[in-house]
């Protein structure tokens, strides 16, 4: 493994190089005035990044891809051969018979369908309500946003608390009030999953508010004054003015969103627990790659859930896209 390393950090040493070679070359051949101790500062202050890109970036995806025709195991790191697609045919014969990869996939599933539009529109909302003109409106901004920045899993552990079966328990003891008996909310994953679908919904929402508030202020004002006077309502200027200039804002939000749905981990983990039924396809890869030491199995999930993923993408691009005229 030291010894790939090295070789591949070498070309990407030499590519680094290269482009630096072929920047200095354009510019002297086209007249272009620069110095050449400015030029290798200026590089110099890039390096560190690029190194830290290629290390903790670049390095992981081409082991990973490198892995996942390989029956890598960690138990038994200096056995390693080459199997093709064996981890692929393996994946998709344990969906076909129902296995805990068809649980994880099926879990995933319901997580992205639940959160993509439940996310966007609880952004939507929020930033419609926070490009009003009313005075304290930026405590609102503070209060929405506030969720993000507190890490996943303080968040599902407080969910957790609130959630709990037990009588002390914040929702269950505000149940009580009214008579209603005890529930476990997330002993069942299907509800367990819904919960998770909210709480992440909630936690969320607040940064993509703000990408639709910069979209908001963007549309011209004269827009909406011009329909008023020909007499539309409200529900007509927003679907005819607010939802067109949103356009690259709602394409944008979409796609980060369903990127970020598809590799949920954190959420189920914490609060379902390490029960296949809660498993997501990122939760399960990483117990395939850590608890089981499967790191080729692992790598093979992870390639067809980059694939899936960009697939989607394209099409989301395509469909949500800018239309070229002409």
């Amino acid at each position: 493994m030291g010894t790939i390393s090295i070789l591949i950090f070498a070309v990407f040493l030499a590519v680094f190089l290269g482009v630096v070679a072929y920047d200095l070359y354009k510019s002297k051949k086209t007249g272009t005035h620069f110095r050449i101790k400015n030029c290798v500062i200026g590089f110099l202050m890039v390096a560190p990044a690029v190194l830290l890109t290629f290390l903790f970036i670049l390095l992981p995806m081409l082991f990973s891809l490198g892995y996942a025709f390989t029956d890598f195991n960690q138990m038994r790191p200096d056995e390693v051969h080459f199997v093709g697609f064996d981890n692929f045919k393996e994946i998709f014969r344990e969906i076909g018979a129902g296995g805990d990869m068809l649980s994880a996939l099926k879990n995933t599933a319901i997580f992205v369908v639940g959160v993509v539009p439940l996310q966007i529109l609880l952004a939507l909302g929020l930033a419609l309500f926070c490009n009003r003109k009313v005075k304290g409106v930026a405590i609102f901004k503070v209060c929405f946003f506030a969720p993000v920045v507190i890490s996943l899993t303080v968040t599902s552990y407080l969910w957790v608390t609130i959630l709990s079966p037990e009588a002390d328990g914040l929702l269950n003891s505000f149940l009580a009030l009214f008579g209603i008996p005890e529930q476990d909310f997330l002993s069942n994953p299907d509800t367990a999953m819904l919960w998770i679908v909210v709480i992440s919904a909630w936690q969320g929402c607040g940064y993509q508010m703000l990408i639709f508030l910069s979209g908001l202020t963007n549309i011209r004002s004269d827009l909406y004054e011009a329909a008023r006077l020909d007499g539309a309502n409200a529900w007509y200027r927003f679907v005819h003015i607010t939802v067109p200039g949103l356009k690259s804002s709602v394409l944008y939000i979409t796609i980060t969103v369903f990127i970020g749905a598809c590799r949920i981990m954190v959420q189920p983990m914490l609060m379902i627990g390490p029960y296949p039924e809660g498993w997501t396809l990122s939760y399960y890869m990483y117990m395939q790659g850590t608890e089981y030491s499967l790191v080729g199995k692992s790598s093979a999930i992870a390639l067809l859930m980059t694939i899936f993923i960009g697939l989607v993408t394209f099409i989301q691009k395509k469909v949500l896209g800018e239309k070229k005229s002409g």
